[in-house]
C-alpha cells in the first residue's frame, strides 16, 4: 500500500514537473492577434451588411410597404 501511495506520489510529481518546464503552448501575444483579427473582420462584415441594408434593401422594402397600403393608387 505505501509503495503505490509513493509511486503515485513520484508520478504526480514528475508530471506536474514536466508541465511546469514545458515551453509549448499558446502565448499571449497570439491569442491577442486572433483576438484583434476577429474584431477586425466582425467590424468589416457589420460595415458591408448595414451598407448593403442602408442602400439597397430599406428603400425597396419602404417602397414596397407603402405600395402595398396604398389603397387610393
Amino acid at each position: 500500500m505505501a509503495d503505490k501511495a509513493r509511486y503515485e506520489l513520484t508520478m504526480f510529481y514528475l508530471n506536474s514537473r514536466g508541465l511546469l518546464r514545458s515551453q509549448s503552448g499558446e502565448g499571449f501575444v497570439d491569442t491577442a492577434i486572433k483576438i484583434l483579427i476577429a474584431v477586425v473582420i466582425g467590424a468589416l462584415l457589420l460595415a458591408g451588411l448595414y451598407a448593403l441594408f442602408g442602400e439597397t434593401v430599406l428603400p425597396t422594402l419602404k417602397k414596397r410597404i407603402q405600395d402595398m397600403f396604398n389603397y387610393g393608387g
